[in-house]
């Protein structure tokens, strides 16, 4: 299946190596020369050439020869922000980007392809360089393609897009990652734009544009997608066909090659017309093995033969699949508005995390000059972030919502300093909530560590204008957004309903300063208690309760996310006459307990506040082990809750 790949790729390659309409090797500038003031080809996002929007040349790093561009972000990222014009919207054929990066230890790099010739109208695909991988987005799906890079290395980036048949591939190094369905399926120029953590060498920039001409039967694999990332977890794959030819399509085969297996799905009886795509999603989920794997998805047998184009039956995907810390939940705050625009990418990627993620994450829509706004919160986090929308990943670097994946990714690796869990009560006639938020620390800490408390609630509705939603995918121009393109703009009142939503944070963004005490150890459990009093308009049963404990660097170390009355922590009852072995656990775990004939039953609750097991033993003789299967669980934490005479006892079992 590699030799397909790079069979592929050398087509390509030898394609497009006779002429090209622009390289630039930076050996033409003098040591030092601003590029927008000395090429007719290069300029900057306003205009204004020579000065700290234009990017200088350096002789520190190169690729090739002794020149190359050198990047650096400030505060809220760029003043650098250069352009290169591609010369036309091209919107057919087959365009085909190169360049070399150099990415510093530490830090991060980045570029985008705008899809019209005005800078900032529609932005067709963002690429990032962050903790050694490379992902691809199109400002509409996250992670189309992920590749890998190492640290003070150059790497040759490769995107080869059929403008013709929406079917984009990239590549790192002559080594295929990622081929995907862009929604914005033009381009126009080259944007190189450092954000606040970057700093990166760029080199070997080029640029070509081929016709293209279909064959009459054509099955393309536009897309492939393994459905997810977290090791343990099972996902249904999906492969994306694309009718690249003029026959309509009846029939094909389509298979994934992964893990030494080959898992094929056929279609029948179908008729996708000309320029249409089709989604084969497999019936039976596939486990998502932990490592690094190389993926191939190809499309056979279309209509029964062989289609007429053989370079496009196949697609790439390399797939880094991570096993969660056990006990991480990852938090991501969003600053958003009802008044930007830009906005509903957020809420979209939003959802679109909790609905993939959500045992691991807490999303948090901090608003901002709407009545939704939560005023200590909205100014402490517009404090860190350059725009709108923005967030921040365990209040990390400042990304755009559709660039999460990297930095969650990244922190579900990371173990965390203590497990978190809330404890809440809750008194329906005061509207008064307690929460205690527990840490249970893992490794040491101190009094500069602290915990914090945020409730958010879902379903948020209101008949005010200042809830109308701006929408700048109104009309579709700017691509396809989670249906808000089938929407006006302003979305009114009555069409929107906000979830994730910020509605108090205690005691302050920071949190609690008196926390804990000047020295924490490993296995010592501290815990802050809060109280609210709920608006008679909060929705109770939907409210989220997300504590927090905030390391000394002010970032997010861990996370615990519940219900108000689903906790995700349980006051614990008479532990000692409960034991668990072995703890942590790969298959299965034993339950020791002072049985006495008395009518047993256990519970596992994940760390959402989620039940995923439950078991009514019956009557449990003296001396008896009771077990607990886990080997159909995800890794993480869960808390075991054991029920015996009328007693409820609860013990936390970490499932590696």
């Amino acid at each position: 299946m590699k030799k397909n790949i790079l069979f592929v790729s050398t087509l390509m390659v030898s394609f497009f190596s006779n002429s090209q309409l622009f390289t630039d090797d930076f050996e033409g500038y003098g040591l030092g020369d601003y590029i927008g003031s000395n090429s007719s080809d290069w300029t900057t996002w306003s205009g204004t050439e020579g000065g700290s929007e234009d990017v200088q040349t350096t002789d520190v790093e190169a690729n090739n020869g002794v020149h190359s561009l050198y990047f650096l972000g400030q505060s809220g990222g760029g003043p650098q922000d250069v352009i290169l014009d591609f010369g036309q919207q091209y919107n057919d054929g087959v365009f085909t980007y190169e360049s070399a990066f150099f990415i510093k230890s530490g830090k991060t790099g980045y570029f985008n392809f705008q899809g019209t010739s005005a800078p900032g109208t529609t932005w067709a695909m963002n690429c990032n360089f962050a903790n050694g991988e490379i992902t691809i987005d199109d400002g509409v799906s996250s992670s189309l393609a992920v590749g890998s890079y190492t640290e003070e290395q150059w790497v040759t980036l490769r995107i080869e897009a059929n403008l013709s048949t929406g079917r984009w591939q990239a590549s790192a190094d002559g080594e295929c990652f990622g081929v995907w369905a862009n929604s914005i399926n033009n381009v126009a120029s080259l944007d190189l734009f450092p954000l606040e953590t970057s700093e990166f060498f760029v080199d070997d920039v080029m640029y070509d544009h081929a016709s293209y001409t279909p064959a009459e039967l054509n099955a393309s694999v536009a897309g492939f997608s393994l459905g997810g990332r977290i090791a343990g977890t099972f996902k249904s794959p999906t492969v994306t066909v694309s009718n690249a030819g003029s026959e309509p399509l009846t029939s094909f085969d389509v298979s994934i090659d992964i893990y030494g297996y080959t898992y094929t799905e056929s279609v029948s009886g179908v008729n996708v017309l000309a320029g249409q795509t089709y989604d084969v999603v497999y019936s039976t989920p596939l486990e998502i093995f932990p490592g690094v794997h190389n993926a191939t998805a190809t499309v056979s047998n279309v209509n029964g033969g062989s289609d007429g184009d053989a370079t496009d039956d196949d697609a790439c995907l390399i797939a880094d699949h991570v096993i969660p810390a056990p006990g991480k939940v990852v938090v991501g705050e969003e600053g958003t508005g009802t008044w930007c625009p830009w906005c509903v990418r957020g809420t979209v990627f939003m959802d679109r995390f909790e609905n993939e993620f959500g045992p691991y994450w807490a999303g948090i829509a901090v608003h901002n000059g709407d009545p939704m706004v939560v005023a200590d919160y909205d100014s402490s986090l517009g404090a860190l972030i350059s725009g709108y929308p923005s967030a921040l990943v365990d209040r990390g670097s400042d990304v755009d919502p559709s660039g999460m994946d990297g930095d969650f990714f990244e922190r579900l690796k990371t173990a965390p300093t203590a497990l978190i869990s809330n404890v809440s009560t809750w008194d329906a006639q005061t509207r008064e909530l307690q929460v205690t938020v527990e840490a249970d620390f893992q490794s040491v800490a101190d009094n500069n560590w602290k915990l914090a408390c945020v409730l958010t609630e879902d379903g948020v509705t209101g008949t005010e204008s200042g809830y109308d939603q701006a929408n700048a995918y109104a009309g579709g121009g700017n691509g396809e957004m989670g249906g808000y393109e089938l929407l006006p703009s302003p979305v009114p009142a009555a069409d929107m309903v906000y979830d994730h939503v910020a509605r108090a944070i205690q005691p302050s963004f920071d949190g609690d300063p008196n926390s804990f005490p000047a020295t924490v150890n490993s296995g010592e459990q501290h815990s802050v208690t809060f109280t609210f009093t709920l608006p008679a308009e909060w929705d109770e049963n939907k409210i989220h309760v997300i504590g927090m404990l905030i390391d000394n660097n002010g970032r997010i170390d861990n996370a615990g996310k519940s219900t108000i009355f689903s906790n995700t922590g349980v006051q614990e009852l008479t532990n000692s006459s409960f034991r668990m072995y072995p703890n942590p656990s790969n298959e299965v775990s034993f339950i020791e307990a002072t049985f006495d004939n008395s009518e047993v039953s256990v519970t596992m609750i994940d760390m959402a506040g989620k039940e995923v097991a439950s078991k009514n033993y019956g009557n449990v003789a003296v001396g008896s082990k009771l077990p607990i299967n886990t080997l159909s669980l995800e890794s993480g934490v869960y808390l075991v809750r054991l029920s015996m005479n009328g007693v409820v006892m609860t013990q936390r079992l970490i499932v590696e």
